[in-house]
């Protein structure tokens, strides 16, 4: 049976608080991975060293966490610093590789860990069961790609790392080592049941249009032919001034756009992150030419409360029992509920629906996961929410 284990810190000296957070999750049968997140504000290779002196030779990867991190024990957002481990065991076997970022295309670079992880299996022949993602705010796709040109399409789950105020202070961790730029993973090998299910939880408005022109992968210039900023002003009712250079992350957490999967399962969510002087949007995640792009819609409280109502639809998918959560949470959605003065109800959201399971929530700034025949899809303003069965 798989099994895991949460650990925490709020320790203030970063090789305390790892060593604290190892030892806590550290009571569990063949321990094979730690996915380890953390503040951004701390020496991340004094982290990593004391979790590696309680764990020895498993590795551990993961990334920063923006602001906070949520456990079953409470919200973690102390200004000094915070650590949190998910350790997982028994009936499992995970391979793990990372690498930062190189002169090699983000696809090669997937290609190149996705290899190297299985290289280090000890199991006979089997298919991958899942896998577990972290990576920084660019190239996730590209990233997933080239790794999935490996493993094949299985289920991903995991997010990218983030910081406390979008300035690149993020760090990838990969068992030992900690880079801005690049990308980790975890490779599990199960019997063990896991789902995750991948949604932004918003509403879809009749304000839909289709992407007519964009630059590079991820700047959206036109929507019908018309500059994408204005139309979107046009839809939300908003002030072009309002959504003005960074101003636009924070006016869209309630209103971003939305990109549907080619069967409709799943709708992901686009961030605009910065307005543009010629009336473009730089979003947080790829765009395509002549693809509809649609105006979503939700309340701060409804974003709160998408947290319980997708943890219950979560129950429902498992066919097991689920023994512990591990919850990504977009870090700009929190961002949006600290703004509303809301956020201090994520927690009692969470255990509404999770009242005496373990869980490990963290807050990226990019999202992964998968919907009901969907491909595996990258995201902002998400949530990705995976649960472990037996």
């Amino acid at each position: 049976m798989l099994k895991t284990k949460v650990g925490y810190s709020e320790a203030t000296d970063a090789y305390t608080s790892g060593v604290e957070t190892a030892k806590m999750a550290n009571v569990i049968e063949n321990p094979q991975v730690g996915l380890f997140f953390t503040s951004c504000v701390q020496d991340q290779q004094e982290l990593m060293k004391g979790a590696k002196s309680v764990l020895g030779s498993t590795p551990i990867i993961g990334c920063t966490s923006s602001a906070a991190l949520c456990t079953q024990d409470g919200y973690l957002n102390k200004e000094t610093g915070y650590s949190g481990m998910m350790l997982f065991g028994g009936d499992v076997e995970v391979v793990t590789a990372g690498s930062k970022k190189t002169e090699e295309s983000a696809r090669d670079i997937g290609r190149r860990i996705a290899k190297e992880a299985i290289n280090k299996r000890k199991g006979t022949d089997k298919e991958p069961d899942f896998f577990f993602m972290t990576a920084s705010p660019a190239n996730e796709e590209e990233y997933l790609k080239g790794i999935q040109d490996v493993i094949g399409n299985i289920p991903v789950f995991g997010g990218s790392a983030a910081d406390n105020t979008v300035e690149g202070k993020w760090s990838i961790l990969n068992d030992g080592e900690a880079f801005q730029d690049g990308c980790a993973i975890a490779i599990f090998y199960t019997d063990g049941e896991m789902k995750n299910l991948y949604t932004g939880a918003y509403h879809e408005t009749e304000n839909a249009g289709i992407i007519t022109k964009i630059s590079g992968e991820r700047t959206l210039v036109e929507i019908d032919h018309e500059p994408a900023l204005k139309k979107y002003a046009e839809w939300t009712g908003k002030s072009l001034e309002s959504l003005m250079g960074n101003n636009l992350l924070t006016e869209t957490i309630c209103a971003p756009l939305g990109v549907k999967d080619p069967i409709g399962k799943v709708t992901a969510v686009r961030h605009p992150m910065f307005g543009n002087d010629d009336l473009s949007m730089n979003i947080g995640a790829d765009l395509a030419v002549n693809t509809a792009v649609i105006q979503l819609t939700n309340t701060p409280e409804g974003i709160l409360k998408a947290n319980e109502e997708t943890i219950i639809k979560l129950n429902q998918l498992m066919v097991t029992e689920p023994n512990s959560y591990f919850l990504v949470h977009c870090g700009g959605r929190r961002l949006g509920l600290a703004l509303s003065e809301i956020e201090s109800e994520i927690y009692p959201e969470v255990k509404k629906a999770i009242p005496n399971k373990e869980f490990l929530m963290v807050f990226t700034f990019g999202e992964y996961g998968t919907g009901d025949h969907s491909s595996n899809t990258v995201g902002g303003l998400s949530l990705s929410y995976t649960g472990f069965g037996e």
